[in-house]
């Protein structure tokens, strides 16, 4: 949700703030989550979270709670609302490791001091998240400020450094879990293990070690002002992208390499190599005359998957024409070579399925 509503304006199409937030503090497993605002704000979450979990074969139930203002709140505050909401949760079994409270459109127009609210000396963590996209928020607003706030539970980062930390996986995404599965297969070229998922699937207590990895992989580079953060914070550097697409790869493995002193050199002939055997079981796909249309004004500004256009149709010696096959987008881009062979097993179906009029 945002404040400029006209057609124009990409920003529109990018989804509520709340939401983007959700999407993070949801996956902290032992805490709670506070929606200050009308029900329907949490119905409609609840509702998008579970049914998107379930699309991922996840089972979770996530532990949203509202504090369901009505209309005097409205109009006279909602702040002795929420007081009372956050003492039922430190009540109600099982006890949170941390409270999240996430604001709402509503709240942040009527001036609600949820901060302070949030600071009066709780027995538990209470983490007060600004969510209010009619001011001018958008998802990634919410997902870049729900990041930060979990971030304040790690401790301060010092001692031997270990393994590495994913930053802003896309838990809403249908291959988050196979994203996650290539960069750990990359990652093992060079002896490396992942230290934490921030945040994915996890708890309060794990949220400790952010600070103690050897670097930080960011999933994108929207999440940058995160990784500047953290390195702030706990000195750790970042590399700001999962790998994309095929050349990609290779320079992740390169950059992972020099961020923690090891010979590279290996690694990257490995991967060669099986980049090269992956395309060339889809040499049939050779001469097809394809085209590549935009859905939205999102993908216009997605450089990564242009790049991977552009180096799928020169390796698999592709023919860009108007007249082609359209094909899906890489959009998002392809994560690593296991992310290209899924969106070249699509391209094939398209062609098939168009009877391969091009050839």
């Amino acid at each position: 949700m945002n404040s400029m509503p006209s057609p124009s304006n990409p920003s529109r199409y990018e989804g509520c703030t709340l939401t983007g937030a959700l999407a993070v503090v949801t996956q902290v497993r032992d805490a709670a989550c506070i929606i200050h605002g009308p029900a329907g704000c949490t119905h409609h979450n609840f509702s998008l979270l579970h049914a998107t979990l379930l699309g991922n074969d996840t089972a979770a139930i996530p532990r949203l709670i509202s504090t369901r203002l009505g209309e005097n709140e409205i109009i006279f505050g909602g702040e002795d609302a929420l007081e009372r909401c956050i003492a039922r949760v430190h009540e109600a079994p099982p006890a949170p490791a941390a409270i999240f409270v996430l604001s709402t459109c509503i709240v942040e127009t009527i001036g609600d001091d949820t901060a302070a609210v949030c600071a009066r000396g709780w027995e538990t963590p209470v983490i007060p998240i600004r969510t209010s996209g009619f001011l001018g928020g958008v998802f990634q607003t919410g997902f870049v400020g729900a990041l930060l706030a979990a971030g304040t539970l790690a401790e301060q980062g010092s001692g031997q450094r270990e393994g590495v930390t994913l930053i802003g996986e896309k838990n809403l995404e249908y291959d988050v879990d196979e994203n996650y599965a290539e960069v750990v297969r990359l990652l093992a070229y060079l002896d490396l293990a992942v230290n934490l998922r921030f945040v994915r699937d996890t708890d309060t207590a794990a949220l400790s070690r952010l600070g103690t990895g050897a670097f930080n992989i960011l999933r994108e580079p929207a999440l940058r002002e995160v990784g500047e953060a953290l390195h702030r914070r706990h000195g750790t550097p970042f590399i700001d992208s999962f790998p994309v697409g095929l050349a990609g790869t290779l320079r992740f493995l390169r950059e992972a390499g020099k961020l923690t002193g090891r010979d590279t050199r290996d690694a990257v002939r490995e991967e060669e190599a099986y980049q090269e055997e992956m395309l060339a079981a889809f040499a049939d796909l050779a001469g097809a005359r394809v085209r590549f249309d935009r859905l939205s004004p999102l993908l216009e500004e997605d450089a990564a998957a242009g790049e991977v256009v552009a180096e799928l149709a020169a390796a698999l010696d592709l023919r860009v024409a108007q007249d082609g096959i359209p094909l899906p987008p890489p959009y998002p881009a392809p994560v690593g070579t296991a992310g290209v062979r899924r969106l070249l097993h699509r391209w094939r179906r398209a062609i098939r399925t168009n009877g391969r009029r091009s050839f």
